[in-house]
């Protein structure tokens, strides 16, 4: 037995021996080996957040700012730069830096607030995931930090400058980063145990010059003392232990913590140890008088303000610094050594010839984890492509602590215990979240989103299925679920509505699992029964007009609409979104899935199959209904599917704007195997039974009669001829096909805008392939014409489904009007191609990715550092938006893996021959 078959691990293709990486998978679930306690945990803003926000009016970025977060204490999460911690949050250690000319010491990422930033809020520093394993038993981090004062006031006032129709001002532009005067300051966690941390910080001069840099590293305790310490309970404490205590040339900071117990952090050489506590400085943020002599900001005022004063001398507190004070010389590299460890000062030395030992250890035995991971035909840049989008997903961890009970009781907005005010998620009383949460981006969203979170499961189970169905776990709890059904969205607004693709990421884990010849029946049961409540509060919610046409607002697609599709609409009416219920049909889909496959195993849930059936056909056949409707969501003319507008004199127009809204209605396909008719054949009859009585809603879908490939059914709102239809616009390069993936918005409203005026107010929307001009959901993305991550992944998935029932015989012309015909497989493979070369070298040594910034094409100190950006120009591939947005578009080391494993083969006739294991997870991975 290999050992991804064992519960729990990587998805992918093993060696027959598990590596040592495998083996900590194996073990960190089990008591004894908890190698997952410690990881990269701390959130990269805390500042800004809705948690944070105890404004009267909800204004959460300027409640609690940037500016502010040096000096307050916060209430239920810590930041840092390179930060880590326990996985309680209860002890953090971050990276911190001076150059000597910043007005403030860096120990905290800066970016825009949303309304400082002409396109939104918007990080304004350099830093990289560079590696981890899943159990960060390896972990490495790169930060750049400039040699010149960082500029601040430059980047707030010149981006308030500037409009929606110009790029936003980054500090590259301000020219900090000049004839390479900067750091760059590698920081690298390797672990001798699950409670042994060995930390190694590099920093190099790229510059011509020798230069200095006060390092501080901080340790510190989060404050969980705010409301008072319970009855008995000890107050966390650091205190510097005595020279007598510790090796000659070691200092040694003690951390006793109720809950955490004593840890020790141990710096080699002679720094000087700063303490204080992490308490508000009340008189810097309020103007009231501190309660405690010593606040979160003393470290920051001894050193920048020299005020000696400012720290504990009895070298004791909540917080602490090791202070480091480094020359280092041109073109040189500096190291400083650490390690945090439940050892005390008796065992073994801390930075004996060992230190570097198990560092090297670490990082040959995550190189043999990837290097398992990789097909073989994967190019070496694919393959650090690869290695450094999973790192990402896997340093985006975070601690996430959210009571919205306590929280709401606080705003005196909790309906329950009879609070009055209004505030946001006030409908939320019952969440108590309080756990390890993939995040999309730890700065621009550290907060969890559900349809975020689904993808980010697709690229997690490759390296940690444990993990990831964790994440799907959460959301089902009875402490994230709302009792009616409702899967929360986001923390700015837990009642918006997310797609609903937690059913299709549950099945994919559930269908990869099984294709490594195991199913856990006790996992899928659960998940399905929470699953069944999402979907009867879509039902009951979203269909607003019963005629299993849905609505849900903006549905992840922000600004995509011509009108804001989660306000009320400026003509009156309803909206019925070709989105909406092309998500519903394939929920339906996902459910019916599942649905057959706990069937297999319980017979009791094949009445599950024919409800799933009949949803699918009261759904999807009303998309396209019998006689030519001006109200369906079908266009005969343009062969293409839009929104209606139902306006309340009752008469319908379609809002003809060429978006991935009409594509999505591709997506929702699935097929059925031949041997699921043979093994549920009064199912089978029912279902034909069904189909007879309403010939209506066949009439217009694919006739589920009809066998393809090996027997397969085919469930699809298109046809053959529809089908060919919109292909013929989703492969066309003047339109929806660019370089790098699919664009959100047809190209051709460029030229052809889509325009409409409502009470003298004009609404439009145009081909827009890189920012939003408009602040529509605050502004900081766009759905107008660039290309996303995710919904590709969706389409691709939906052509590999086409081809697994049409086959090769089935082809099309790719791009549109080239003649080239090509299969469906070929379709998927060559727009899988495009997204990855999104982020590999091209032919002129370049990463499209990068755009025209030419320090990142080039230099070799940055153009192999990769940023997973949240999507791309539509005509460049330029990344756009949040800058590590890994979440999501980390799933681009799923099309790698997949597609330089896949066969056509692997498709049509899974299991003939002697396939390898990676093509078994491939071919897994596509039939989902």
């Amino acid at each position: 037995m290999t050992s991804s078959l064992r519960k729990g691990r990587a998805t992918v293709a093993r060696s027959e021996v598990p590596s040592a990486e495998e083996a900590r998978l194996d073990s960190a679930p089990h008591a004894g080996h908890p190698w997952k306690k410690w990881g990269p945990y701390l959130s990269e803003r805390q500042w800004g957040t809705v948690r944070e926000d105890y404004s009267a009016n909800g204004d959460a970025w300027n409640y609690f700012t940037h500016d502010q977060a040096r000096s307050r204490a916060y209430k239920w999460g810590e930041d840092g730069i390179a930060g880590i911690s326990d996985d309680r949050q209860q002890l953090c250690w971050a990276l911190a830096l001076w150059n000597g000319k910043d007005p403030i010491i860096k120990e905290r990422l800066f970016g825009l607030a949303n309304s400082e930033g002409n396109h939104g809020e918007d990080v304004k520093e350099y830093y990289y995931y560079l590696d981890s394993t899943p159990t960060h038993s390896y972990m490495k981090y790169l930060y750049k930090y400039p040699q010149a004062a960082y500029p601040y006031d430059e980047i707030v006032r010149t981006n308030a400058q500037r409009s929606r129709a110009e790029p936003e001002y980054e500090l590259l532009d301000t020219g900090v980063f000049a004839d390479g005067r900067y750091f760059d300051v590698f920081v690298e966690f390797a672990k001798a145990s699950p409670d042994d941390l060995l930390i190694r910080i590099a920093v190099a001069n790229r510059g011509p010059e020798a230069a200095d840099l006060h390092l501080l590293p901080q340790l510190w305790f989060r404050n969980t003392w705010w409301r008072g310490l319970a009855a008995g309970e000890a107050m966390p404490l650091l205190r510097a232990l005595p020279a007598s205590a510790a090796a000659p040339g070691v200092q040694v900071i003690e951390a006793s913590h109720p809950a955490l117990g004593v840890c020790y952090l141990y710096a080699e050489g002679a720094p000087t140890l700063l303490f204080t506590d992490n308490e508000t400085n009340q008189q810097r943020v309020f103007g009231t008088v501190n309660t405690t002599p010593y606040v979160k900001d003393a470290i920051n005022d001894y050193l920048v303000a020299g005020r000696a004063d400012a720290v504990n001398p009895a070298q004791q507190g909540s917080k602490a610094a090791v202070l480091h004070v480094l020359r280092v010389g041109a073109g040189e590299t500096t190291s400083v050594r650490l390690r945090l460890s439940k050892d005390g000062p008796g065992g073994a030395a801390a930075f004996g010839a060992g230190f570097d030992a198990i560092f090297n250890e670490r990082l040959a035995e995550a190189d043999a984890f990837y290097a398992d991971l990789t097909p073989p035909n994967t190019s070496a840049d694919e393959a650090m492509v690869m290695r450094q989008a999973l790192a990402g997903m896997l340093w985006s961890k975070q601690y996430y602590l959210f009571d919205l009970d306590c929280w709401l009781d606080e705003h005196d907005a909790n309906p329950i215990s009879g609070g009055k005010r209004a505030a946001r998620n006030r409908d939320w009383y019952h969440m108590v979240n309080e756990h390890i949460i993939s995040m999309p981006d730890k700065w621009e969203y550290p907060w969890y989103a559900a349809w975020d979170l689904a993808f980010h499961t697709i690229a997690l189970s490759m390296v940690d299925v444990d993990f990831a169905q964790d994440q799907l776990k959460l959301m089902l709890r009875d402490s994230y679920i709302h009792p009616n059904g409702q899967i929360p969205a986001y923390e700015w607004n837990f009642g918006d509505v997310n797609p609903p693709v937690h059913a299709f990421a549950t099945l994919f884990n559930f269908v990869m699992d099984r294709s490594r010849g195991e199913t856990d029946q006790r996992f899928i049961k659960n998940a399905f029964s929470r699953l069944l409540l999402n979907f009867s509060w879509w039902v009951n919610r979203k269909d607003p007009l019963g005629r299993n046409a849905f609505n849900g607002g903006f549905l992840g697609l922000d600004n995509i609409g011509v009108f804001d599709r989660s306000s009320p609409l400026p003509t009156g009416g309803v909206l019925e979104q070709a989105d909406g219920t092309a998500w519903m049909v394939f929920f339906t889909q996902n459910m019916l899935e599942l649905a057959i496959a706990i069937a297999e195993e319980d017979d009791d849930y094949e009445d599950f199959i024919l409800k799933f059936v009949q949803h699918f056909y009261w759904i999807g056949g009303g998309m396209d209904r019998v006689g030519d409707q001006q109200d369906e969501l079908w266009d005969e003319d343009d062969g293409f599917f839009y929104d209606v507008l139902l306006l309340p004199d009752g008469s319908a127009t379609r809002i003809k704007v060429r978006s991935m809204v009409g594509l999505l209605p591709l997506a929702a396909v699935t097929v059925i195997p031949e041997s699921t008719l043979t093994r549920f054949p009064a199912v089978a009859a029912e279902v034909g039974a069904f189909v007879r009585r309403h010939p209506e809603l066949s009439a217009n879908i694919h006739p589920f009669d009809k066998p393809g490939v090996a027997g397969r059914r085919l469930l699809s709102v298109l046809n053959e001829t529809k089908l060919r239809r919109v292909l013929a616009h989703l492969l066309d390069e003047e339109r929806f096909l660019g370089d790098y993936g699919i664009r959100a918005l047809s190209k051709w409203h460029q030229e052809h805008p889509y325009t409409v005026t409502v009470g003298g107010v004009e609404y439009k929307v145009e081909y827009l392939p890189g920012e939003s001009d408009n602040g529509m959901f605050g502004g900081n993305s766009n759905w107008r014409g660039p290309i996303w991550m995710p919904v590709n992944l969706l389409l691709v998935r939906a052509l590999l489904q086409y081809y697994a029932y049409y086959g090769d015989d089935f082809r099309i012309e790719m791009p549109t009007g080239s003649g080239r015909m090509a299969t469906l497989f070929e379709v998927a493979k060559e727009i899988a191609d495009r997204l990855i070369r999104l982020f590999t070298l091209d032919a002129n040594g370049r990463r499209p990715v990068f755009g025209d910034v030419e320090i990142f094409r080039s230099d070799p100190h940055w153009r192999d550092h990769l940023l997973f950006y949240e999507y791309f120009h539509g005509d460049s591939g330029a990344g756009l938006g949040a800058s590590h947005q890994t979440g999501w578009t980390g799933v681009v080391a799923r099309l790698i893996h997949q597609f330089r494993t896949l066969t056509p083969e692997d498709i049509l006739h899974p299991g003939r021959g002697q396939q390898s294991e990676a093509q078994v997870d491939a071919a897994a991975a596509a039939q989902v």
